[in-house]
């Protein structure tokens, strides 16, 4: 459900006036920090009276009371499921005590009672984990969606009828929206309040937040490829070689010299060792290196494309986009140490 500009703006000089309420259902194993970020982002959009644009509610699927954390500590929730009925926005926060849920993809009792309780047409979001739940009660078949890229696997396997995808920080499917992991959570609740009050308002709270107010690429750049274990590999020898020259071209025949082998055998045992082709592997690794050497050293973009093996700026900036879903410069903006922006 989107919000009715007229009733926000313009009918700010209306006694009609009401904030979108935001309604988030706090369930036993929650992670504290995915709970708090929807009343960070939607706590402090307000109109030109200074009056909030979000009423943020938290519920609970029973009547008011404790809620289990995944912390040492619980906390007090004032609202019960009921609240459910009044929301414009639903959002359901990751935790860690699903059963059911997480295990075999279906919804405990009370949970199914509290999801009755929403109103067609309400807006639905989770946050990281919390897509579980919105794929358990059926609202995902046949939509795209996201979730932290450690579950994506797991989760497709679990609700095939869902279109994961893993790379994204978050979906937007229009009354369906699904964010990535942890702090993707923010990355979504700023988005809809773009899409609800435009970029200004979006850009003040995430100034206040102090976070972007966009950021670049997906969740691949997050994600670490370590080398395969090589311990019992027959292509060990080669990948040392290979990783020693990176800033050299490398041909396939060079490698395969390295074990004695033909370029043929050393192919297929090199796939059925490491999972992928020897030119896939070297750019892998290609890429990691560029993506360390973004992160620590004050190497121009030029030099690292050099030292990586990639020859051209412009060839690495290819294989970047093409692996992490952004360019050398967003990424080293995102990621280098020591530097305070």
């Amino acid at each position: 459900m989107g919000i009715d500009r007229n009733t926000a703006t313009a009918g700010a000089a209306s006694e009609e006036f009401r904030p979108h309420r935001v309604v988030v259902l706090a369930l036993d194993g929650l992670l504290p920090f995915e709970l708090g970020i929807p009343h960070r982002i939607f706590g402090r959009p307000k109109d030109e009276r200074g009056r909030p644009l979000y009423e943020v509610v938290t519920c609970s699927v029973r009547p008011p009371g404790p809620v289990e954390t995944d912390a040492d500590f619980t906390i007090h929730v004032a609202h019960g499921p009921q609240a459910l009925a009044e929301a414009d926005t639903v959002i359901v926060p990751a935790s860690y005590e699903l059963g059911p849920v997480f295990d075999e993809g279906r919804l405990t009792g009370e949970l199914a009672a509290a999801l009755a309780l929403v109103r067609p047409g309400t807006r639905l979001a989770s946050i990281c984990t919390g897509v579980y739940v919105l794929a358990a009660a059926g609202y995902l078949d046949g939509r795209p969606a996201t979730t932290h890229w450690a579950e994506a696997e797991r989760f497709q396997r679990l609700f095939p009828k869902v279109e994961v995808d893993a790379d994204v920080l978050f979906v937007d499917d229009g009354d369906v929206l699904t964010s990535a992991g942890v702090a993707a959570g923010i990355d979504l609740c700023l988005h809809m309040v773009r899409r609800d009050f435009g970029s200004a308002v979006a850009n003040d709270v995430a100034r206040r937040t102090v976070v972007p107010p966009h950021r670049d690429g997906g969740q691949a750049q997050y994600i670490q490829r370590p080398v395969p274990d090589p311990q019992v590999a027959t292509t060990t020898a080669a990948r040392v070689w290979a990783l020693g020259r990176l800033h050299e071209p490398i041909q396939l025949r060079d490698m395969a010299a390295q074990e004695a082998m033909s370029v043929r055998t050393f192919t297929r045992r090199f796939r059925e060792e490491v999972g992928v082709s020897p030119g896939q592997w070297l750019t892998r690794q290609r890429v990691e290196l560029a993506r360390r050497l973004l992160e620590t050293s004050g190497l121009s973009v030029d030099q690292i494309a050099h030292e990586a093996g990639f020859g051209t700026a412009q060839s690495m900036r290819q294989h970047l986009q093409q692996a992490l879903g952004v360019t050398p410069t967003a990424y080293r903006r995102t990621f280098r140490t020591g530097v305070r922006t």
